[in-house]
């Protein structure tokens, strides 16, 4: 059937639904006018989102099931997308290639875990001393991060969107104090991404697990230390329990940005309709998400330290500055890996002096003056 007349159609069906309700008890025909309506332009599509995260894990799992009830309210129930936690139906780190494949259709994570791939793709979740999360959307959003990030992802297949945020997260759980940078040789700790490698030229040695064997690699010592997320999704894992000393700031992701991605040739199938449908549902996962993590890791804080006897401990000075001039070596070394690389650096540095100018005089003065109120 044309457009046109497929238009006109959808029109007259909407006119002579009151009137069939109105003749006869006709619910059941008059509710398939309405559902005709709803999906008018959306193909029904049955889909599996596989994801890196716990089953019912509260943030990370949570902004993928976001994702997923978004869309399945936007399309009127014509697209459902069934969720898999990690180990489900592949393993954690396993779903991207089962997207670029097209064994799944959709994965939730986060694409630091993808550095085999391309060595670019931490700048699209968290780069040591980089941007936070307001800095992060406006580089994707406003700054030609996005456009770089489908470049990046396409010839694997994939097509990326921003869906879910942590905001800035904490250096992690510590068996015992780190006091000095004598306290990151042969230290095992758990930390993916380029903070990892940050650690590793630091003396450390980092370990990379997804988050379901992280307690128990603690608790047996197949690691000293490990960053998670944040006082939420931290206090839901009980990291308390095996290492007391919570170090703050965390260096390593001053924003946490997640990721769905899309199998590319299903996404080129799509109507532009349905596209946007798509957009949409993963900027509001990722808007509600940052919204959460402020509000939960503040509660959570609390529970944390007054409830199961956490020490909030600052980063020595050392330890940050070590940490910072082994950040630039690897961000210089991801640059030259590849022109990909290099453009994505070029654009995300660029982009992060000019808002760390702005930030300075503005978010970072204010929260400095701010403190007085409570006073």
């Amino acid at each position: 059937m044309a457009d046109k007349a497929r238009r006109g159609f959808l029109k007259k069906a909407a006119l002579a639904a009151p009137l069939a309700l109105a003749a006869c008890d006709c619910a059941e025909r008059c509710q398939a006018v309405v559902e005709v309506q709803e999906t008018a332009g959306i193909e029904p599509r049955r889909l599996k989102m596989v994801t890196t995260w716990p089953k019912d894990f509260p943030g990370l799992g949570d902004a993928a099931e976001r994702t997923a009830d978004f869309i399945r309210m936007l399309t009127g129930g014509a697209i459902d997308i069934e969720v898999f936690a990690a180990n489900e139906l592949v393993g954690a780190f396993d779903v991207f290639d089962a997207v670029a494949s097209g064994a799944a259709d959709l994965y939730h994570g986060a694409d630091y875990y993808w550095t085999s791939k391309s060595r670019a793709y931490p700048f699209f979740t968290a780069v040591p001393f980089g941007m936070t999360v307001t800095e992060q959307i406006g580089w994707l959003e406003a700054g030609g991060g996005q456009e770089l990030w489908d470049r990046l992802a396409a010839p694997f297949g994939v097509k990326p969107f921003a869906a879910g945020n942590t905001g800035h997260q904490l250096g992690g759980w510590f068996k015992n104090e780190l006091t000095d940078v004598d306290g990151l040789r042969g230290l095992k700790i758990r930390m993916p991404g380029i903070g990892g490698e940050v650690m590793r030229r630091a003396g450390a040695s980092p370990v990379l697990l997804p988050g379901s064997e992280l307690y128990q690699s603690l608790q047996s010592g197949a690691i000293e230390a490990t960053e998670w997320v944040g006082p939420w999704n931290d206090l839901a894992m009980g990291f308390y329990r095996e290492a007391k000393y919570y170090m703050w700031p965390g260096f390593h992701e001053p924003n946490a940005q997640l990721a769905m991605g899309m199998n590319l040739d299903l996404w080129n199938q799509l109507s532009a309709q349905e596209q946007a449908i798509f957009n949409a549902a993963a900027r509001s996962a990722n808007h509600e998400n940052i919204g959460t993590y402020v509000i939960r890791n503040a509660d959570a804080l609390s529970v944390l330290t007054e409830e199961h006897g956490a020490v909030l401990t600052p980063m020595p000075d050392d330890v940050m500055a070590l940490l910072a001039e082994k950040t630039s070596e690897v961000l210089v070394e991801i640059a030259e890996s590849s022109p990909m690389a290099s453009e994505i650096y070029d654009s995300y540095m660029s982009t992060l002096a000019k808002t760390m100018e702005l930030t300075s005089i503005t978010d970072a003065a204010f929260i400095d003056a701010r403190a007085r109120l409570l006073k």
